[in-house]
């Protein structure tokens, strides 16, 4: 991940967000998933960033990108 995006993830009983670069998480804990992805996708929007979901076993469940997209890339 690159510098500045949002990581939505699950620890210690809540689900969290954080930017990457930051040791720690931003706003409270959320008691639901979908909580925690509604607050990381307006952080990422507002930055323009990348938001990076985790499922609660701290696999990427998905990549959402909010700008910065890059036009030229083949495929």
């Amino acid at each position: 991940m690159a510098q500045g995006d949002i990581e939505t993830y699950y620890e210690d009983g809540v689900w969290k967000n954080k930017r990457e670069g930051t040791g720690r998480a931003f706003g409270a804990g959320y008691a639901t998933k979908d909580e925690a992805v509604a607050a990381g996708r307006e952080a990422a929007q507002a930055d323009k960033v990348e938001h990076v979901i985790r499922n609660q076993d701290g696999q990427i469940g998905s990549k959402n990108s909010y700008g910065n997209d890059p036009r030229n890339i083949p495929g």
